[in-house]
């Protein structure tokens, strides 16, 4: 399974539609996860017309939001937990200041065998540790980044076999 991930899209201030560099991955998932700070739901229907979205509640993100009914579960919550190709991924926008991170998530879902979250637009990819971590970063607003990023998980049989952060191009005005 070909799980993109996002986070903190702040639209419509910094997403105006799907970044270059996005379009060829989205058409190749299976699955789409946003992390929170959607900010308008128009982002859940660009991403939905390209696979399953499944999204949490981010500090930016209004009722409209948490209304979307793109999803299976027809709203957004503030966390998910759900099962991706075997594997328990937990969803939440922030997991908190780093230091101790790990722990607070392994204690917030003690069965997940991943946390994906948001909040800090500063991309993270950190396997060791209570739970492994994963923060795609954001492809809109990069917050002292060299550039905007997206997340890719590779999934089979529980399995995580691949988590990889990617740039993408700069934005053209």
């Amino acid at each position: 399974m070909r799980v993109l991930v996002l986070s903190d899209t702040h639209a419509p201030r910094f997403w105006k539609g799907v970044p270059a560099g996005l379009h060829e991955p989205l058409a190749a998932a299976d699955v789409i996860l946003h992390a929170g700070d959607v900010c308008t739901p128009g982002v859940l229907d660009d991403l939905a017309a390209h696979a399953p979205v499944r999204a949490v509640l981010g500090n930016n993100d209004g009722d409209d939001v948490a209304a979307w009914d793109g999803g299976p579960d027809g709203e957004v919550p503030e966390t998910l937990e759900l099962d991706l190709a075997g594997l328990a991924v937990a969803m939440i926008h922030d997991a908190g200041p780093r230091q101790g991170r790990d722990r607070r998530m392994r204690r917030r879902f003690p069965d997940a065998d991943l946390v994906v979250f948001g909040h800090s637009h500063i991309p993270l990819d950190e396997p060791a540790g209570a739970v492994p971590l994963f923060n795609p970063g954001s492809p809109t607003d990069k917050r002292r980044q060299p550039h905007g990023t997206w997340g890719e998980l590779m999934i089979e049989d529980g399995v995580l076999l691949q988590h990889t952060i990617h740039p993408l191009p700069p934005r053209t005005p």
